[in-house]
């Protein structure tokens, strides 16, 4: 099983005032990428669980990556299978689908090409130059979730 990893303090901050600014109707780009809200069914309580999320959109796909690891809303979405994004006035609601290693490891290297910022990425143990494999071991602490329609 993979090690939670400690969110820094301002994270916790800066999630309850995007929240805060989400729940309001803002539109925000969180590092030049859509910022929603994720809402996933509790995996203890069952009940719903919000926080401020970065959606990677590549390709026509949309994935979620997890930059401190095995967090609560990793474990409640692993549990729950699916959740609900919610930006402005539209939500919808998305099967969560965790991606094996290989594919994984794909789509955080090509997240790491395209840009990501420093205070992310210094919780992973890769670069921009890092070898494939290297990604790949990266996401079993941080896993990467590809969102399709539950329809």
């Amino acid at each position: 099983m993979a090690k939670t990893t400690l969110v820094p303090g301002y994270v916790r901050a800066a999630n309850a005032l995007m929240k805060a600014l989400l729940r309001a109707g803002l539109k925000i780009k969180g590092f030049g990428r859509p910022t929603y809200l994720l809402t996933v069914r509790g995996r203890k309580t069952g009940q719903p669980r919000t926080t401020p999320i970065v959606v990677i959109e590549e390709g026509g796909q949309r994935y979620l990556i997890s930059p401190f690891g095995m967090v609560d809303w990793v474990r409640n979405l692993q549990a729950a299978g699916e959740a609900t994004l919610t930006r402005g006035r539209r939500s919808e609601t998305l099967r969560a689908i965790e991606l094996p290693t290989r594919e994984a490891g794909i789509v955080l290297q090509r997240t790491f090409v395209s840009g990501i910022p420093t205070f992310l990425a210094e919780h992973f143990d890769v670069t921009a130059e890092s070898a494939l494999e290297d990604f790949e071991h990266a996401t079993v602490g941080h896993p990467v979730f590809l969102l399709q329609s539950a329809a």
